[in-house]
């Protein structure tokens, strides 16, 4: 039974193995460096203040995680976020980001946020799809804007408005 929950401390070192198979074999982050779990401790506090970050359970053990935080810092964003998810890369296609997702647009809803950025590097179909299935729509398409691996990243701009 996978369980969603606020993401805590205790979390951080699993959450950072979850992130690193990501940093280094993949352009979804464009992250270059693996990250420890202190950093993501320091990130946790930072958007826990204001924001939601939530990780999904199996048996105990973290399997993925969710987030919102600020979209831009200018005041007339206040009602727009940026969401991230992240799943163990074996967990995938089983139902867990939807649950990681609906847990967290209520909570976001709940405070009044109303626009949802995703910030997707592409070629990522995957990811794609699964935010159109919770009615993201594509805004924008930022071409070159990364570098990672040896060749520059496009990414793609997916909005939801509650």
């Amino acid at each position: 039974m996978i369980k969603i929950r606020k993401a805590c401390k205790e979390d951080a070192v699993s959450i950072s193995e979850i992130y690193n198979w990501y940093i280094t074999n993949t352009i979804i982050t464009f992250e270059t460096e693996e990250i420890d779990g202190k950093e993501i401790e320091k990130r946790i506090d930072n958007v826990t203040t204001k924001y939601d970050w939530l990780v999904a359970e199996e048996d105990n053990i973290v399997i993925g995680y969710a987030y919102y935080g600020q979209f831009r810092a200018r005041a007339a964003y206040n009602h727009t976020v940026e969401t991230a998810i992240y799943l163990k890369h074996d967990q995938t296609g089983k139902g867990t980001g939807h649950l990681l997702y609906k847990a967290l647009f209520e909570l976001a809803q709940a405070k009044g946020y109303k626009e949802f950025m995703g910030v997707i590097s592409v070629p990522n179909p995957e990811s794609v799809k699964f935010h159109q299935q919770w009615d993201f729509k594509e805004v924008g398409h930022l071409t070159n804007v990364g570098y990672k691996f040896d060749k520059y990243i496009d990414i793609c701009l997916m909005q939801k408005s509650l």
